[in-house]
């Protein structure tokens, strides 16, 4: 009876410890490293290009993405970077290309509110989104304050 409860007792303990991982391809480049629960992503992961640059890095809450992500080129240029929530792209994003820096409402995974185009740090255009369909544009201050007076940022 002790030696069968001491084996229950051990693969519980075992099986629901964190572990921190490395994973390789077959030339031996890392591919990824973070955190395993229960064979799931959890906590803290990082993503490599071949080069050994990082390709992504953010958070999963079992094996979904959750949180911060940041996402980059092989140059190790910052390319994007948003929240997730239960997989999906939600609250702010800004998308980074070359002069023009992009800040785009998600829900759901969808582009849901505003879009702030910038063009060398100034903004240059306004866009609204319901559902991933645009519902609204505008190219100048005055005119987005005409028709969204209430709105701030």
């Amino acid at each position: 009876m002790f030696l069968k409860y001491m084996t229950v007792l051990f693969f519980l303990t075992t099986t629901n410890q964190k572990e921190f991982v490395k994973n390789h391809d077959e030339k031996g480049n890392l591919k990824s490293a973070g955190w395993i629960l229960n064979e799931q992503k959890v906590d803290f992961w990082t993503f490599y290009y071949t080069n050994g640059n990082i390709e992504k890095k953010g958070h999963f809450n079992y094996d979904k993405k959750t949180g911060y992500w940041y996402f980059y080129a092989k140059n190790n240029k910052l390319l994007k970077e948003g929240s997730y929530i239960n997989n999906k792209a939600s609250n702010w994003w800004i998308f980074y290309d070359k002069d023009t820096k992009t800040k785009i409402q998600y829900k759901n995974g969808k582009k849901d509110g505003y879009s702030l185009i910038y063009y060398k740090n100034r903004l240059k255009k306004t866009e609204r989104y319901k559902s991933n369909k645009k519902i609204g544009e505008w190219t100048s201050y005055f005119s987005f304050k005409r028709d969204n007076p209430n709105t701030k940022f």
